[in-house]
């Protein structure tokens, strides 16, 4: 893997080093998640922007609500609902005796 220098600030650089610290891990790994979590933040804020448009356009988002119930009816085949899997069961979490 080839490598190149980034220019950051000493501050920035002492925060990248204590963060890597304390998970133990380089600070290029600690970076390199920094990035990647940018990275899925701005495909979010891009869709959610698209989202707003959309329903700022009466028909358009209309439009989406009639094929979303579309795509609901697909699941009335006529065949009984199968039952969820014990491990897909909310769990209860049982009250300490004081």
């Amino acid at each position: 893997m080839a490598y190149t220098t980034v220019r950051i600030s000493e501050d920035m650089r002492a925060t990248l080093r204590q963060i890597a610290a304390a998970e133990g891990v380089p600070m290029r790994a600690v970076l390199a998640r920094a990035l990647e979590s940018y990275r899925r933040q701005r495909i979010l804020e891009r869709i959610n922007q698209a989202y707003a448009t959309l329903r700022r356009d009466e028909f358009a988002w209309a439009d989406l609500v009639r094929e979303r119930a579309d795509w609901e009816g697909t699941l009335l085949d006529g065949l009984p609902q199968e039952p969820k899997p014990v491990d897909a069961q909310p769990r209860t979490r049982r009250r300490r005796r004081s």
